[in-house]
């Protein structure tokens, strides 16, 4: 009998007798297994025959594994953290759990790793546990999409619309703008009830807290998560970025929420599963990618979507992006995405040495969805602004061999000269829908015509600041209800831009 018991003053009979009634404790089975090899991201172990696929493991090192392929006798195990950590030999054992993420509001206004750790220095993240893998919603859980998500870029608004609930891929080749375009979109949400996660697949420390720090100058950084994985992480932890950030958004769609999520970018990831196949001996496939990558992306965008009012009446609006080579969007990772997705915004590295930013090229660009929740007022202004420019751009390359031009002719290069220096626009600065439907009007009706590419970018700056202080309450009444501008509205705003441009020239 221990010491203690007489020390206390109990009865060493009532303890005798309370030790016989307690129930006796189960039997826990444990499955434990080695480490028979371990290289660059992934571990083979062996002696876990019951271990199933998507199973999570754990390490005698503290270092978490997903469980990636089965074969008779071992397993091919992706790790979840620090390769150099784990011994030969050392125990593994099974979980019985399929690999989860923290979701809710908590994580709002934080950054944290694809499992959930915290990486700002905010102390833990307490909150409810979610599999970063499910099914798609099936059909009759989806509603259509009718409703506008407004980016706060002229050139995407007006001519590439995306709704909410919509897959929009954004493509470019490296340096055009693509994680610009996204963060815009992001920043353009302070006004909405919109809930925004950025997801880094892949990029460097100081190209995601350049991201943030963006984030938190908008005022937006409260109202976004932001989940990363490192390119000095394992290949892993990159493979689950993106659905580890797909639930966090389903946990807020379940709720009714509409969720903007970024995946920035899809060839990091395409990457990181092709480096962990190789790794575990997967035959490979065109461009030595794995056979399955297609699904490995479907199976992620499928997620995404408007649904129906019994599904919750949420929505998820994804924009993945994906890096191109040499403009080449025959190539097999931005075809597959292309197919996935509801339309692409292409960034042409031809603009982009022109300066002309947001580089986006509506000749390859397209919206298969957004154009039904586009608003009316929007539709009426910019229904042939692929028409003018395209147009435009004929005539350019005509003139440039010299030849003798008509008054005609120079004025239709002169308008669409004048168009396509309306669509310039600075990164972190997204404008509100009467700012761009004016500048829109100004450029359609001719009233940059006479004015150089300089002139036009300063009088956008005062139109700008013009329909910061002008009262169009009317208006805006016809837009919030999703009707098409009157013609008096119209002469409104084109009057706003003329009155702009007459005090911009009086100032000068």
């Amino acid at each position: 009998m221990p010491t203690e018991a007489y020390d206390q003053g109990l009865d060493p009979a009532v303890m005798i007798d309370a030790l016989v009634r307690t129930p006796t404790p189960g039997l826990r089975i444990e499955e434990i297994g080695r480490v028979a090899q371990v290289g660059a991201g992934i571990a083979i172990v062996s002696g876990l025959v019951r271990a199933v696929s998507d199973e999570m493991l754990e390490f005698a090192s503290g270092v978490r594994g997903l469980v990636l392929d089965l074969e008779p006798g071992r397993l091919g195990v992706a790790l979840l953290g620090p390769p150099e950590l784990v011994r030969m030999g050392e125990d593994v054992r099974r979980t019985r759990k399929v690999l989860s993420v923290p979701v809710g509001e908590a994580l709002l206004g934080r950054v944290i790793d694809a499992i959930g750790r915290p990486l700002d220095g905010g102390g833990p993240v307490i909150a409810a546990q979610r599999p970063i893998e499910t099914e798609a919603p099936p059909i009759l859980d989806r509603a259509p999409v009718t409703r506008s998500l407004a980016t706060g870029l002229k050139v995407v608004d007006a001519a590439v619309p995306i709704g909410l609930g919509q897959r929009q891929l954004i493509v470019g080749d490296r340096q055009t703008g693509k994680t610009s375009i996204a963060i815009d979109t992001v920043l353009n949400q302070k006004d909405t009830d919109v809930v925004c996660i950025y997801c880094a697949i892949g990029q460097r420390g100081d190209a995601v807290a350049k991201v943030v720090g963006a984030l938190r100058a908008g005022g937006m950084a409260e109202r976004t998560i932001v989940v990363t994985a490192g390119d000095e992480n394992p290949p892993g932890l990159s493979f689950v970025a993106p659905y580890a950030a797909m639930s966090i958004a389903e946990s807020f769609s379940d709720q009714g929420h509409d969720v903007l999520l970024v995946l920035d970018d899809m060839t990091h990831h395409a990457r990181s599963y092709r480096e962990l196949s190789l790794l575990l001996r997967r035959p490979p496939g065109r461009e030595a990618f794995p056979g399955d990558i297609f699904y490995v992306h479907a199976r992620l965008l499928e997620r995404a979507g408007q649904f129906a009012e019994h599904a919750g009446s949420g929505s998820i609006t994804v924009l993945p992006i994906v890096e191109t080579q040499a403009e080449n969007l025959s190539a097999y990772l931005p075809t597959n995405l292309i197919s996935i997705t509801d339309g692409q915004i292409y960034l042409s590295p031809r603009l982009a040495r022109r300066n002309q930013f947001p580089a986006v090229d509506l000749g390859v660009s397209v919206s298969r969805v957004g154009g039904k929740a586009q608003l009316r007022a929007f539709r009426d202004i910019a229904g042939n602004l692929r028409v003018t420019l395209s147009q435009f751009e004929e005539l350019e390359d005509f003139a440039r061999f010299g030849a003798r031009l008509d008054k005609q002719t120079k004025a239709r290069l002169a308008r669409g000269a004048a168009v396509r220096a309306s669509l310039r626009q600075p990164e972190r600065q997204p404008l509100g829908i009467l700012a761009q439907m004016t500048i829109l009007i100004a450029a359609t009706e001719g009233v940059f015509d006479a004015l150089s590419e300089t002139e036009v970018v300063g009088s956008m700056a005062r139109i700008i600041q013009v329909c910061a202080q002008a009262q169009m309450d009317e208006i805006a009444v016809h837009i919030k209800h999703n009707l098409a501008l009157t013609q008096a509205d119209r002469h409104i705003l084109l009057d706003i831009a003329q009155n702009a441009l007459t005090d911009n020239v009086s100032d000068t």
